[in-house]
């Protein structure tokens, strides 16, 4: 098949061909020529932004895009090529965000040329269609350069605008540059019993395969045991995934402060609560975390000048006395308290209309709220406040990628905030990416439904920190000092900063 010209035309096709080719080299013993056919076929997989194609489909021809990834990762570990398979996981964390968003069409364009990038972005889609839509022509090759050339200015343009819309490839190299000089990255890739740890600092990167066998299970045992606050078995559990997790990589984590890529079920687990036989994992590093390691390009290093210091948003008025949080309203008027300038809506007040008013105009955002996340609609994934005749109250991941903020924080003291889809790909995709792609320099979420007295108890204390250190260091403080009144893992360990840490 790969002798004829045309099949090159057949993009879905084509990568599912190239990859099939790859195993067979693999099987074959010949890891050169395998790699080689895998990293064809994400070439081609990647210069189209869409994954659907109807042609593809009437022939069976549709495959796991992420499998390609998988295969080529391990290969190039094997290999010993850490710095490439690190690359590719970024990668395949790109593709996975890209599939997500690629039916959205009404992106936040943040830069002066705004209604030129809106045009050079929809260029891009409709010459992307067309060459899918048509037949083996000449003039299928056309349409697919158009695409291209399109995609190429989006990227000189607007980069982190075209990193949803294509994949752009980000080398080890240009990571480490961003780190902080203090700072060591922790970068897992989890795939059914394959396991990889990538620890990079200034300097160097190492490679540590891990034991992934049952990691799922273990994550979702150890969240179950931290929901019952009168047993200490949560203790054994936190051991075993430490044993697994950091134990191995502890001669290359010598700086204090940690940045932790997650990926597939280790999104769900709280690093702070991990625990060595004598301490938590927070007694002794500061941790923050990012959906990807690419997201570090991103980032914004300014702080934001706004005329109000912080805005909190307590208890909306939901419409059912069911989902009423007594606690949470106490919590956004005690926070609003704690810095000069600030306010505190709840209530009827505490809507999604506010938000959108008001939100721009403050440096720190407090939503103390329900939240709720959809794993098969994550652009559906949302932050309930009160609605009215402009507004529905419902807070959507896409509304966010449609936003613009300009705030240094974001806290979601809400229920489950921090979580999103464990896709194939991975980037759990939740309202944190959203809140950064909007504007955000970092944000606070959770992992669990929350206690909100615990939490209102949390918050105060790290915005009270705030005034005199680093975001990251000031959560690691109010969840050391909460510790000390609530002293098990499941009213202190459920937050984590996202983003910036300072």
């Amino acid at each position: 098949l790969l002798r004829f010209p045309f099949i090159r035309n057949l993009g879905e096709v084509y990568w599912n061909i190239l990859f099939d080719r790859g195993k067979i080299y693999e099987r074959e013993g010949d890891t050169k020529r395998a790699i080689e056919f895998y990293k064809q076929s994400i070439d081609v997989i990647e210069s189209q932004r869409s994954t659907i194609n109807t042609e593809a489909s009437k022939i069976g021809f549709v495959g796991n895009k992420q499998a390609v990834y998988q295969r080529l990762i391990a290969a190039l570990f094997a290999d010993g090529q850490y710095a490439v398979a690190f690359e590719y996981i970024e990668r395949s964390k790109a593709r996975a965000l890209v599939d997500m968003l690629a039916s959205k069409q009404d992106f936040a364009v943040h830069t002066v040329n705004a209604d030129a990038v809106r045009t050079l972005l929809a260029k891009a889609d409709t010459a992307e269609s067309e060459a899918r839509m048509q037949s083996e022509t000449a003039d299928t090759g056309h349409q697919r350069s158009l695409a291209v050339q399109a995609r190429q200015q989006l990227q000189q343009q607007v980069p982190e605008l075209s990193s949803l819309v294509t994949v752009t490839p980000v080398t080890a190299q240009e990571i480490q540059g961003r780190l902080l000089a203090d700072e060591v990255l922790v970068e897992y890739y989890a795939e059914g019993k394959e396991l990889y740890a990538f620890v990079l600092s200034k300097g160097g990167l190492q490679g540590i395969k891990l034991n992934g066998e049952g990691l799922t299970a273990e994550v979702q045992n150890f969240r179950q045991a931290l929901q019952d606050t009168r047993s200490t078995y949560h203790r054994d559990l936190a051991g075993k995934l430490y044993s697994r997790l950091v134990r191995p990589l502890e001669g290359a984590m010598k700086e204090r402060n940690v940045l932790i890529v997650a990926h597939g079920p280790l999104h769900y687990l709280p690093f702070n609560a991990l625990h060595d036989g004598n301490g938590y994992l927070i007694e002794r590093h500061s941790i923050r975390q990012l959906p990807s390691a690419s997201v570090l390009k991103y980032l914004k290093g300014v702080k934001p000048q706004t005329t109000g210091t912080l805005l909190a948003f307590g208890n909306p008025d939901l419409g059912d006395p069911r989902l009423d949080l007594k606690y949470a309203q106490a919590e956004a008027q005690d926070v609003a308290k704690v810095l000069p300038n600030s306010k505190a809506l709840v209530r009827r007040e505490a809507s999604e209309s506010a938000f959108r008013r008001y939100g721009e105009g403050f440096r720190y955002l407090h939503i103390a709220s329900h939240g709720t996340f959809n794993a098969d609609a994550p652009l559906s994934s949302a932050l309930l406040l009160s609605k009215d005749s402009a507004n529905d109250g419902t807070l959507t991941v896409g509304e966010l990628y449609s936003m613009r903020l300009n705030a240094d924080l974001v806290t979601l003291s809400a229920c489950e905030t921090g979580l999103g889809k464990i896709a194939n790909g991975d980037d759990v995709v939740g309202l944190t990416r959203g809140f950064l792609y909007a504007g955000s320099r970092s944000i606070v979420a959770s992992l669990w439904k929350v206690d909100d007295e615990a939490t209102a108890y949390l918050m105060t204390r790290f915005y009270g920190a705030l005034k005199g250190t680093s975001k990251r260091e000031a959560l690691r403080l109010a969840q050391i000092e909460t510790r000390k009144k609530y002293p098990h893992p499941y009213y202190w360990a459920a937050f984590q900063l996202t983003g910036e840490a300072n």
